[in-house]
């Protein structure tokens, strides 16, 4: 059972920043890459920013230049830095992470509950 736990949204202004986190846990072996999804009302989830073991990154070109990426020292843990914040940033960010994990030892993708990130116009 793996679980992974986000934290760090909330209400900001436009052009204000946000830090999320997402915290891995349960029987891991490897966690091959962790990222950031969003869904805002009416739309489909999209890939915000994703970060692989090695370090290679890519984000959707809406945050480019505005949302940084990164892995925790532990590898367990990812972090999305979002600053210049849009209203249009606003939705459902869900942590995604690609896991190896007893008893299954092969890549499952996994997904947080979800964390709140409201921007005022």
């Amino acid at each position: 059972q793996v679980q992974l736990v986000e934290s760090g949204g909330g209400l900001v202004q436009a052009g204000g920043s946000l830090r999320l986190s997402c915290s891995a846990s349960g029987s891991i072996i490897s966690i091959n890459a962790m990222g950031w999804y969003r869904q805002a009302p009416g739309r489909q989830r999209e890939l915000v920013a994703r970060v692989t073991n090695d370090g290679n990154t890519n984000y959707a070109d809406f945050v480019k230049g505005r949302f940084t990426i990164s892995r925790g020292g532990a590898k367990n843990t990812v972090y999305l830095q979002m600053n210049s914040l849009k209203p249009e940033d606003a939705g459902i960010y869900y942590c995604n992470a690609a896991v190896v994990a007893k008893p299954v030892y092969t890549p499952i993708d996994y997904w947080g509950q979800g964390i709140q990130v409201t921007v005022s116009s």
